[in-house]
């Protein structure tokens, strides 16, 4: 079985290329998704994030914008969270791909969105990098509830810059100009990835 990495920075369509992927029929980890039920009631990152920022655990449930307060600008508390969180994403991922060989799967998808910046693309056979202009981007995350102007700054700062992922990319997703290219791009790489198996 090969993998497809998928990643791309904060509002830049990465969901939808996702679903795009699930629709074709390819099996796809959701990084993001995976780390909300880790810290959803019960969860397994809910005790140790508890001990570390104590005022974002309430009655056994995260506030996440109080996480996010606590640890952004904070380098030394982002590593340690990341520390609680990292290992648990990555056993969950593990499981999945088992689950996804043993169903007989050609391609699997880990959606990631810091693939790059961990070193992920190492346990890729193919990157996608799903970008859009920058102005668009700030305009989609400002549209996110929850989330500050200022608070979204800071993470989009934080990540790999658009243009350094583009460059470590096999495949470009753009996604600024509209749904019907954005997939039509999407498509042509399926087929390509697909001829490519037919020849293996």
């Amino acid at each position: 079985m090969k993998i497809i990495g998928l990643t791309g920075g904060i509002g830049m369509g990465k969901s939808t290329v996702a679903s795009a992927l699930r629709r074709a029929g390819l099996p796809v980890f959701d990084a993001d998704r995976t780390v909300h039920r880790l810290q959803a009631p019960g969860g397994a990152a809910v005790a140790p994030i508890a001990r570390l920022v104590p005022e974002a655990v309430r009655e056994g449930r995260i506030d996440r914008a109080a996480l996010r307060r606590a640890v952004i600008g904070r380098p030394e508390m982002m590593r340690a969270l990341e520390r609680i969180i990292h290992p648990l994403v990555r056993d969950a991922e593990k499981r999945f791909l088992r689950r996804a060989q043993a169903a007989g799967h050609r391609w699997a998808v880990l959606d990631i969105p810091l693939l790059l910046e961990n070193g992920g693309e190492r346990r890729c056979d193919h990157v996608i990098v799903v970008s859009a202009p920058a102005a668009l981007q700030r305009a989609r995350v400002a549209r996110r509830r929850g989330m500050s102007a200022a608070e979204a700054d800071h993470i989009i700062a934080a990540q790999m810059p658009d243009r350094e992922k583009r460059r470590r990319a096999d495949t470009v997703i753009r996604t600024g100009l509209s749904r019907y290219h954005s997939l039509r791009q999407l498509r042509r790489l399926l087929a390509r990835l697909r001829v490519g198996d037919a020849r293996s």
